[in-house]
């Protein structure tokens, strides 16, 4: 079973391609974010056709995330329980799976800023919420997985040039333990659980030639359940996208789990 997260940054522009990567790359679950139109507009009848089925939360013009799969899911919940946004940034539902049903939570994290911002504090304050409301979801869904956008490298392996970035928002020493602290919940980094190549990353800045000399960032991450990580035997970045006409500036992240 594979799943998947992509931040295709606009739904929009980008249809296409994620068409086109889904026939290439049939996954069981596929998690996107920053879908930025709104509910109405989101193309159902396309991911039909495409074999898939949705559930999504919109906004115009920023955010939204949806989760697309093979079978349809139960138990959806929209935004995290509890906390006041109205930024659409988590979906939640429980799609089935050969070794038991599955978790799958699609989290657009917040971008942050810069350190020392009002958004930057916004996204301290709602990572602190994800972590709360994730303990009860890991109490009720030992089989999880929470698939995303988390805007944290988690550590220099992750960041194409340490030195220069340091300090800097995405790799600050309060994101990196918001991230951690998830981690401790009973989580797993699972594309951490394989030898990987060296300078792999997730997004590229699209200025000045960011993809191409691969001045990129691990920013997209899957994580696991304790359970769930002793089934998985793969996790990659699929750079390919990256490199179309038009791209988002992120790249999908597969993780493969035994059936």
């Amino acid at each position: 079973m594979k799943l998947a997260t992509w931040n295709i940054n606009s739904l929009n522009v980008r249809l296409p391609q994620v068409l086109d990567w889904l026939q290439a790359n049939p996954v069981d679950v596929l998690c996107l974010q920053e879908l930025k139109l709104t509910d109405d507009k989101f193309p159902m009848d396309a991911f039909t056709q495409a074999g898939y089925h949705a559930v999504w939360a919109g906004q115009k013009t920023y955010n939204g995330v949806a989760i697309l799969s093979r079978q349809p899911g139960t138990g959806m919940i929209r935004n995290i329980p509890g906390l006041e946004d109205p930024q659409q940034r988590v979906l939640a539902l429980t799609v089935p799976a050969p070794g038991g049903d599955i978790r799958v939570i699609c989290a657009y994290c917040p971008n942050g800023q810069a350190v020392g911002t009002d958004k930057y504090e916004y996204k301290l304050h709602w990572f602190a919420a994800m972590r709360e409301w994730l303990k009860g979801e890991l109490d009720l869904h030992p089989r999880l997985a929470v698939l995303g956008d988390y805007n944290v490298a988690p550590a220099d392996a992750d960041v194409h040039d340490p030195a220069k970035w340091e300090g800097q928002v995405l790799v600050s020493g309060p994101e990196r333990e918001a991230f951690f602290a998830l981690i401790d919940l009973g989580l797993v980094d699972s594309f951490r659980l394989f030898e990987q190549p060296e300078k792999t990353f997730s997004w590229w800045d699209y200025r000045m030639m960011g993809f191409r000399r691969n001045a990129g960032l691990r920013i997209d991450h899957i994580l696991l359940s304790n359970i769930l990580a002793q089934d998985c035997t793969a996790c990659v970045v699929d750079k390919g996208p990256r490199g179309n006409p038009q791209p988002s500036d992120h790249a999908p992240v597969i993780a493969t789990l035994k059936d």
